[in-house]
């Protein structure tokens, strides 16, 4: 049985002043970094919801590639002045804008079932970046909303248990009919 590991974490995101998180060696060793095979994808959902490509598809695509994912939120609200090349703005006035977990359009039921569906088994790491939302409350809510979409996959199918009794008597007595 796979099953995804997380929450991780994105370390650049909260590097600062001291140990071991002040120089790239400091946390390569904290993280115990290594190399990861190349053509590999760090499946990035709200990238592509911010520029109208399709999410779940990409993963029915690329599944085999994809090692890492991304776990953020975002929003796309074209106006009759921007659409997707609206870059020019500052972030909060952006038409495609990322967000903080489930706060806005990617359907993350939907992409921890396809990963779940595909045996991935490796991290979903938050990664904050809301255009709106203070980083530390993003933070505390982001573990908690990963643990919970992380999906145990099963090792059996639901109706297993009708594959057991081929006996029409001992069916009869389990079902309660006596005649």
């Amino acid at each position: 049985m796979t099953r995804m590991k997380g929450p991780g974490i994105v370390l650049a995101q909260f590097a600062g002043d001291g140990a071991p998180f002040n120089d790239l060696a400091s946390i390569a060793r904290w993280a115990a970094c290594r190399e990861h095979p190349r053509g590999q994808i760090n499946d990035d959902p709200p990238h592509f919801a911010r520029q109208m490509f399709d999410y779940l598809d990409f993963i029915d695509i690329y599944h085999a590639r994809i090692c890492a994912f991304h776990v953020k939120d975002a929003e796309f609200n074209a106006t009759g002045r921007q659409g997707v090349y609206s870059g020019v703005q500052p972030w909060l006035k952006r038409a495609g804008r990322f967000r903080s977990f489930g706060d806005r359009q990617v359907d993350f039921a939907a992409v921890f079932s396809k990963l779940a569906e595909y045996g991935y088994d490796s991290w979903a790491g938050p990664e904050w970046e809301c255009a709106l939302k203070d980083a530390e409350q993003g933070a505390s809510e982001g573990a908690p909303f990963i643990t919970h979409h992380i999906i145990a996959v099963t090792d059996k199918a639901f109706d297993d248990c009708a594959a057991g009794v081929t006996d029409d008597a001992a069916k009869r007595r389990l079902w309660g009919i006596t005649s």
